[in-house]
């Protein structure tokens, strides 16, 4: 848990550069009303808050709008962690990711704030550093991944370094890459989901930009708009909502990147990301349990 958090680090102070220190005062409520949810649980139970609480907590807060109202993310990190985890039993028993499970309960709740109402990365040299938040009158309507559905453009460049539009931790593709690597070749992360999941998303994207499918976008821009970088590595690899085998790992991998693609291009939201893992999150004990049965077979 402390490496994932060490990874997550670069993301946390991009996003007081790119969308002011609103961001840190976000990430901190995020994380105080996590530990509160799952202490008011594990006093009872006489046990202590595990540190795994902080990496909900950051992962939900990096998957947030820039200007989403501070009372909308706590009511959104107190589902995570109450019905993300605690009601299964706590550490190690949850079937979902918390951190996912948390921002759908408010992407549902609150679909404007959530879809509609990007904040632009601040300008200038200092960017955020000398700067509370982006203006009230700066909002923008789409993230780097709706514009380009819809015929928009952005630069590489833009995309890898992350002084666009989007989420709080979303927006620079290098640091994502960055953070996940690290946490992949310390083995905190499973490199055979995160393997499988580009693999599945980049053959699946390329049928559809190659097929002419309006909508989608040619993969490479694909992968580094919006939060599939950050969803492959940080989101999928949970060990606990994971598979457990190396087999189901390669499967449920595949299938995130897949069906990451397909809910993409094919619904109205901006990125299938989040839906996919949840998705995979669903089938990923079944796939182990398969794949069990196979090996008993041989």
């Amino acid at each position: 848990m402390k490496r994932v958090l060490y990874a997550l680090t670069p993301l946390m102070a991009a996003s007081v550069y790119f969308f002011g220190w609103r961001s840190l005062i976000m990430l901190a409520l995020v994380n105080a009303a996590g530990f509160a949810t799952e202490y008011a649980f594990v006093r009872s139970w006489k046990e202590p808050v595990t540190s795994a609480v902080f990496v909900t907590s950051c992962l939900f807060a990096l998957s947030l709008p820039p200007a989403l109202p501070f009372w909308m993310a706590v009511l959104g990190v107190i589902f995570a962690v109450a019905f993300g985890k605690m009601v299964f039993g706590g550490f190690g028993r949850n079937v979902f990711n918390p951190a996912l499970t948390g921002r759908a309960f408010i992407y549902v709740c609150f679909g404007d704030y959530m879809t509609g109402r990007w904040s632009p990365a601040l300008p200038g040299p200092w960017g955020g550093l000398v700067r509370y938040a982006p203006a009230p009158d700066a909002i923008t309507g789409a993230t780097p991944g709706m514009l380009l559905k819809t015929g928009g453009e952005f630069s590489l460049w833009e995309l890898l370094v992350g002084n666009i539009s989007g989420t709080l931790g979303g927006t620079s593709a290098l640091l994502a890459l960055a953070g996940g690597l690290y946490i992949v070749l310390t083995k905190t992360a499973n490199y055979r989901i995160v393997v499988s999941a580009v693999a599945g998303y980049v053959c699946m994207q390329s049928l559809l930009w190659l097929g002419g499918v309006k909508g989608a976008i040619d993969p490479l821009h694909g992968i580094l708009a919006g939060s599939f970088m950050i969803g492959a590595f940080f989101y999928a690899t949970d060990p606990v909502s994971a598979p457990k085998t190396n087999e189901a790992r390669w499967i449920y991998g595949a299938f995130i990147g897949i069906m990451s693609s397909l809910i993409t291009v094919f619904s109205a939201w901006p990125a299938g990301t989040m839906f996919s893992i949840l998705l995979a999150n669903m089938f990923a004990p079944i796939t182990d349990h398969f794949v069990g049965m196979a090996r008993a077979r041989k």
